[in-house]
């Protein structure tokens, strides 16, 4: 945990035997991981502890849950930060009974704990006693067992039985006049962009309640990985997450976990390349937000949707030239990049700058003139599916959807990594809250992301040749002390992008963690679509830009 000489405003400074001492009875332990301190407490003290370390020492950000099973026990970890200061970082540590692993959940102290306690009952089996709505949330209800724990029979086979679902508020109609109908969109439906069912509940034409249901494209990527060794074969999955291009950012966030948790240091000149490449799939993955969002709420293509992908594919173009691949990268290496800028490096830089101070300049301006400046576009969007800046916090929101609701955050500044505290860059709010203000945020990013990129060609181009280390010097193989974790996240085109990990003294991991910020954005959409009608539902959805690959995981 960092020491703040100067706080950021809003930042609580920590001291962690204050926090044991203010806990008191409730620690049965301490521990240390490697970004953060950490303090083992009683299952049935969650909720007191939480509320203490949220409202007395400024922790108003769960990250992420991860849940564990090992030999003789299982274990709930909250990962606890400061929105004001990302860099305070305390974990909680919960553990249960292995043969009755139950723990008080944290859905009251922090919404986002909901989905996450929902994730690890049904993929770990840890019951959660006072959990709003304990029940699978990838797996179909009727699934036997919990994939992730050592007696868990992968050939058995399951009988996924056929449930009539009926209208969860058939008994809460008020009068003659009220009536209320259930209607299925999706998984299969061209607004819900992946296989994402909504169950949603309509009072009249109004929404009064809408459910993600989840889990159709879950892909195990968390037990593939920790399958993998650490040096060679996990890399190439971080791209599968979020695949809108986002592939470099996806890497990153593996990689600085793992570097962390082996102690590998990174080239500054390769630190450079990632930087430029990341910024380059942010803008990537932007350019597609904003061409599907359009055909949401215009129901058609237009103009500005193909103009959209015209700009992801140039920006696709000079990923391909950087890595040779056009959405599957596999570039990043842990302790460096597989290779260099490619020849000739003259040629590659024209190109870069041609397109951040020739042609993207021009195709912002037909952004805001066809989109942002367009009366049916905002009589669509502004005022539509706000968030609160409080309710967002409350759901662990991120990225473009968290700065939209005026909470200025982002890890690229607050958490430095790669050379982003070296650089002229600004990042972007608005506090409208709603889906024009998640729009705006996301093409003044990609504004931001060009100036990013253009002063990384600078660095590069005017870098001495015999200094070019791409790589440090990294052992074949990876086999980092039993027992050591480490919770290290960067900024995603959608949120902060997490990983933990937990080494077993092994060359693979002995449990790895994703925390999705599509996955935290998602179960914000009740909040923006109660009241409203299907069609703002729809626009809603869009402006949260989520990816199922990443969701479902």
């Amino acid at each position: 945990m960092s020491t703040l000489e100067h706080a950021p405003e809003g930042a609580v400074e920590v001291d962690p035997d204050e926090v044991v001492d203010r806990l008191g009875d409730r620690v049965i332990g301490r521990d240390e991981h490697v970004n953060a301190p950490a303090v083992i407490i009683r299952p049935d003290e969650v909720v007191d502890t939480l509320t203490v370390m949220r409202d007395e020492f400024g922790f108003d950000l769960l990250s992420c849950v991860t849940a564990e099973q090992f030999p003789d026990r299982y274990e709930s970890i909250y990962h606890l930060k400061q929105y004001a200061d990302p860099t305070t970082e305390f974990s909680i540590v919960v553990p249960t009974d292995r043969d009755h692993p139950q723990s008080q959940s944290a859905a009251s102290v922090y919404e986002t704990a909901n989905w996450h306690e929902r994730e690890a009952y049904d993929l770990i089996g840890i019951e959660y006693q006072d959990h709003p709505d304990l029940k699978r949330i990838l797996l179909p209800d009727t699934w036997t067992g919990h994939p992730l724990t050592d007696d868990y029979n992968q050939d058995k086979p399951q009988v996924v039985a056929y449930e009539a679902h009926e209208n969860p508020l058939l008994d809460h109609t008020e009068g003659a006049e009220s009536d209320t109908i259930l209607l299925n969109m999706g998984p299969h439906h061209p607004a819900t962009h992946g296989v994402l069912h909504l169950k949603v509940t309509l009072d009249g034409e109004q929404v009064a309640d809408v459910e993600p249901d989840i889990g159709y494209l879950h892909r195990c990527e968390e037990q593939m990985c920790q399958q993998g060794t650490y040096r060679h074969q996990i890399m190439p999955y971080p791209d599968r997450w979020d695949y809108a291009s986002a592939g470099l950012i996806n890497e990153w966030a593996y990689a600085r976990a793992a570097e962390d948790l082996a102690e590998i240091e990174v080239p500054e000149y390769a630190q450079v390349i990632r930087t430029m490449g990341a910024e380059l799939s942010r803008m990537a993955a932007h350019f597609l937000a904003l061409g599907t969002f359009v055909l949401d709420v215009y129901g058609e293509f237009n103009a500005l949707s193909m103009y959209a992908i015209r700009d992801r594919e140039k920006v696709q173009k000079i990923l391909e030239d950087l890595t040779g691949q056009r959405l599957m990268f596999n570039y990043l290496r842990l302790g460096g990049v597989a290779w260099d800028i490619p020849e000739p490096r003259e040629e590659f830089f024209e190109n870069v700058k041609k397109f951040t101070d020739e042609e993207l300049p021009a195709s912002m301006d037909e952004v805001h003139d066809l989109l942002t400046d367009n009366e049916i576009f905002q009589l669509r969007c502004v005022g539509t599916g706000v968030l609160e800046r409080e309710v967002a916090k409350q759901y662990g929101a991120g990225g473009p959807v968290a700065r939209a609701s005026g909470i200025d955050t982002d890890l690229r500044r607050d958490d430095p990594y790669g050379i982003y505290d070296q650089l002229d860059w600004e990042v972007i709010t608005d506090d409208a809250g709603d889906v024009y203000s998640r729009v705006l945020v996301r093409v003044r990013e990609v504004e931001q992301s060009a100036k990013i990129v253009r002063q990384c060609v600078d660095l590069l181009e005017d870098w001495p040749e015999d200094e070019r280390e791409i790589q440090s010097n990294v052992p074949r193989t990876l086999k980092p002390d039993p027992d050591r974790r480490v919770y290290r996240a960067v900024e995603g085109a959608k949120g902060e992008l997490g990983i933990y990990i937990r080494a077993d003294g092994t060359d693979k991991p002995g449990r790895f963690k994703i925390r999705s910020p599509c996955f935290c954005n998602l179960s914000t959409l009740p909040e923006m679509a109660e009241g409203e009608f299907i069609p703002d539902l729809i626009a809603s959805l869009g402006s949260i830009d989520i990816i199922l690959g990443e969701v479902d995981r």
